[in-house]
This record gives C-alpha cells, structure tokens and sequence, in this order.
C-alpha cells in the first residue's frame, strides 16, 4: 500500500463532495444522509510480502501457462485467491494434489522442509513464495538449532506459517506456546539452552507479554535481535491505535483466515474502540451495527488489496455524508525481488 492510494482515496473523496455539494444546491435531499467522520488508517493493505506472492503466481502464469498449482491459499484472501484461479492457478492443500509434470507454488506462509523435499524427489517444477521475512524465522530456527539449543516457538497452532516454520526442524525440536499460561506448563530439555522465534502476524503487545513471560521462567533464553514480528504488522496495528480512540467503529477488511487482519480487530478493542468488526467486503458490512455512529476508522489486513478499500469507502458515501481522514503513522518502500527462475523469464 502506497501513499499514492492515500491520495486517489481523498482526491475521490473531494470529487464525490463537490459533486453532492451540486446536488445539495439543485435541492436533490443529498444532504439529509447523516454526517459521518471516516478515518483511513495508513499504512494498511498489502504488504511487500503478499505483493511478491501474487506476483509469483502472476509471472509463473505467464511463463508456464495454466494450470499452475499453488499449495495452499497464496494468501488468506478471497478476491485475490479468486482472482488468480480466473487466470488458470488451481489451489490445493497437499502436493499429493498437484500432477508431476505442472509447476507448484508454495505459499507466501512458508512449508515444512518435507514439501520441497518430495517435489525434488518427483522432480516437480516448484517455486517458493515464502515471504522473505518468514524466510527469516526459518534461518533463526535452523541456527540455533545447530547451535544445540531447543526451539520455543510463539504462534498460533495449526496455522500454515506455523506448521511450516515449526516443519523446518525434526519434529519435537520446536515447543509451541500461544499465551503466558503456556509457558508456565512448558517442559523442556535444558532451561539454559533455549531460544524463542514467533509467528510474524501476531499481535504485538500479545507476544510482548508472553516473551516476557519466557524470559521471566528462562532468563538466559536466546531470542532474535529484533522481534519476529514483520514491519508490516507492526506498522498496521500501530495506525489502528493510532485511530481506534477516535472512532466510535472500526471496520477491518480482511479474511477470516487472515491472521493479521484478525489481530488488528483484537488491538482496536484493545485500544478503546468499542465496536471492531472483520469484513471481507462491502456486502458483509453490518449496518444496523453503525446506526448512529458519528466516526469510524477503516483498515485492511496485509493480504486484502486496496481494491475491497475503495469498494468499502464507496459504500459509506452512498449512506452518509461523509468526511474522509487519512492517519497516516509510517511510509512504506519495502520491495521483495520475485525468484531469479521468474527473473529470468524476462516477466519479472
């Protein structure tokens, strides 16, 4: 998501208000909508992540041609898994899925070491959309472990980015905890020979607290020298801080499944906002919920596209008055190059 979306958003917004002002002068009632504040959360939408992943899929499209399988949702969103199926990606859960003479992709929430392990082995064309900064926690995983110690992982259970971080280990070298509580029952080989890595999308004060609380139990556990949070999770929940005591409603595009756009719901009630719901879209949107409402703040998780913003903002300008805020708390310029076998095709 970049500063130019800000700009189209309140260019349309100022366009959209002269145009009503027009209408208001011609004695049209636009005018009679009730008045409402709406405050744009930035950054918000798409991270460098999920943009490289979609662009995998994209460029292995035009290089292969249909189908290509992709392991998993690229990412947890509907309109862009949906998108990408219309152009020939066919999306599976397991490799077992895939025949062997089409390309595979893995998803942007990284895989266990065993998936590209038997792609090799059957000689599958694959290509890794691990985001970059998952990569990351994958390498942390593997040095300590070389370095002896044992793995404590903070995540969620059963989510893909976890199952594939805590895959890059043999099994039973990676303890996962999910709160303070989980750590007060861990049992592990050697209190002074541990270290801890996290899930990426996890909510930041909630993984302070149970960092904390390892450290508390272990004090010489080892831990990464700066949090495994990613940038971009770190900077959407700080803008919906920044907005949340403001607004009477916040709404956060995103998917069920989305386990960032999940949390930015948990941080705006967190920080005062009395009302937070997750939307897929404008069509899911809970009016009756915001009857009487004089502000609320809008957001999207990492994988939703600016596209189901828009669609959103279009919606409470057709009920309300509206008056649009950009709260804008950090500028983002991060790029993730695609894998140099799409480079090569010259599409990339």
């Amino acid at each position: 998501m970049s500063a130019q979306n800000d700009r189209q958003q309140v260019e349309t917004f100022r366009r959209h208000r002269e145009d009503e002002d027009m209408d208001e002068a011609k004695g049209s009632g636009m005018s009679k909508r009730p008045k409402l504040a709406v405050y744009l959360a930035a950054p918000r939408g798409f991270c460098a992540g999920v943009d490289r992943a979609v662009k995998i899929v994209e460029l292995a499209l035009e290089k292969w041609g249909a189908p290509v399988y992709v392991r998993h949702e690229i990412v947890h969103n509907r309109f862009v898994v949906d998108r990408l199926r219309a152009l020939g990606a066919v999306f599976v859960e397991s490799l077992d899925d895939c025949p062997d003479d089409r390309p595979v992709v893995f998803s942007a929430h990284g895989v266990p070491k065993s998936v590209p392990a038997a792609a090799r082995r059957r000689n599958m064309v694959f290509v890794d959309a691990t985001c970059p900064l998952v990569s990351k926690v994958h390498i942390e995983a593997e040095r300590h472990h070389k370095n002896g110690l044992q793995m404590i992982m903070v995540g969620h259970a059963g989510h893909p980015e976890t199952v594939g971080t805590m895959g890059q280990l043999p099994e039973g070298e990676v303890l996962l905890v999910e709160s303070p509580a989980d750590v007060a029952g861990l049992q592990v080989r050697d209190p002074g020979r541990l270290a801890y890595i996290t899930q990426t999308t996890l909510s930041v004060d909630d993984t302070g607290e149970i960092v904390a609380a390892l450290r508390a139990r272990f004090p010489q556990i080892s831990g990464p020298h700066k949090e495994d949070i990613c940038y971009a999770t770190t900077n959407r929940q700080a803008a919906v801080k920044a907005i949340a005591g403001r607004v009477e409603a916040l709404l956060v595009i995103g998917a069920p499944n989305s386990s960032n756009s999940r949390r930015l719901v948990e941080v705006g009630k967190a920080a005062g906002c009395g009302y937070a719901q997750l939307v897929q879209n404008a069509a899911e949107i809970d009016w009756r919920a915001l009857d009487g409402a004089r502000s609320v703040g809008i957001t999207a998780g990492a994988s939703a596209p600016e596209v189901l913003v828009t669609e959103v903002l279009e919606a409470f300008r057709a009920r309300y008055d509206t008056a649009l805020q950009v709260v804008e708390t950090a500028r983002e310029d991060i790029e993730f190059k695609v894998p140099r076998v799409l480079r090569e095709a010259g599409v990339g």
